[in-house]
């Protein structure tokens, strides 16, 4: 199975339990990782992202493999359209 194919056949469960692991630097049975394997699983963790997540949130890696970065104003922007959850008046505690 060559990198793309095992990147694509990657369940979500596996993604999450990868990228846990590359930010905490234990498995989820609290061993450590070596920096072999926590290499390959950043690899696997980036390549996820770029090819089936699709995201264009800042400092992920893009479809286009490139990492995704944008300007102070636009990440201004993009917080502003974002509708409130919800809104409440002093009474209305």
């Amino acid at each position: 199975m060559d990198f793309d194919s095992l990147v694509g056949a990657m369940a979500p469960e596996t993604y999450e339990k990868l990228a846990e692991a590359v930010a905490t630097g234990r498995w989820a049975d609290g061993s450590l990782l070596t920096d072999e394997q926590r290499a390959h699983s950043m690899q696997l963790v980036l390549a996820y992202q770029a090819k089936v997540l699709k995201s264009n949130e800042p400092f992920t890696i893009g479809a286009d493999g490139q990492m995704v970065q944008k300007s102070k104003a636009e990440m201004k922007a993009s917080w502003q359209q974002q509708t409130p959850i919800a809104r409440f008046n002093h009474d209305d505690l």
